[in-house]
């Protein structure tokens, strides 16, 4: 009995250590000039994904801030991140009647120092598999907007031009394999990789 026991605690933990890599993400975010100025952390929930920001820079007040369609932070405008992620095909605004996409976000405001230290929820949304995840092929980004979103205006609120941007992509799978050929320099097998 004392056996079945051990192997079960065994097998319990090595399941939560697996759920929590799959379940958690953390983001560089980087302002237009490429700088680092914060993190948004991802953490799966039951009813969505949570974003916990911890961001400066910004100017004092309200910010738009959604989930992009594409991996893709190129600055200094950082429109390489595409639309709003949307897989329903609905309209923008958390206030839309016919809203929302599953990539749009409550306002952050930043502090009279320019500080973000907020917990946000993204609704429906998931870093598991399926049709409403966030890292679906190849991942997606987080934008914030240098004004706030009106949560109603196509297409996106307002919310003006994209100040930040941090990609959100799938932890790369390791590689477990030993190479065939001793010969194989490790510049072939990044290259491979």
């Amino acid at each position: 009995m004392r056996l079945l026991f051990i192997i079960f605690f065994t097998l319990v933990l090595a399941s939560c250590g697996n759920g929590e890599t799959e379940s958690t993400r953390t983001v560089d975010m980087y302002n237009a000039e490429g700088d680092m100025v914060g993190t948004a952390t991802l953490n799966e929930m039951p009813d969505g994904v949570q974003v916990k920001l911890k961001l400066e820079g910004l100017t004092p007040g309200f910010h738009g801030i959604h989930v992009h369609e594409y991996p893709q932070c190129k600055g200094p405008d950082f429109k390489s991140a595409g639309s709003h992620l949307n897989p329903e095909g609905n309209e923008h605004g958390l206030m839309h009647p016919e809203g929302a996409h599953l990539g749009d976000l409550p306002n952050i405001e930043a502090d009279s120092d320019g500080l973000v230290d907020a917990e946000l929820m993204l609704s429906g949304a998931t870093l598991r598999e399926g049709k409403n995840s966030i890292l679906k092929g190849d991942g997606t980004s987080l934008v914030i907007h240098e004004s706030q979103d009106d949560g109603v205006s196509q297409p996106a609120g307002n919310s003006g031009a994209r100040i930040m941007c941090g990609t959100i992509k799938a932890e790369p799978k390791k590689n477990t394999e030993t190479p065939t050929d001793p010969t194989e320099t490790n510049e072939e097998q990044e290259e491979e990789g």
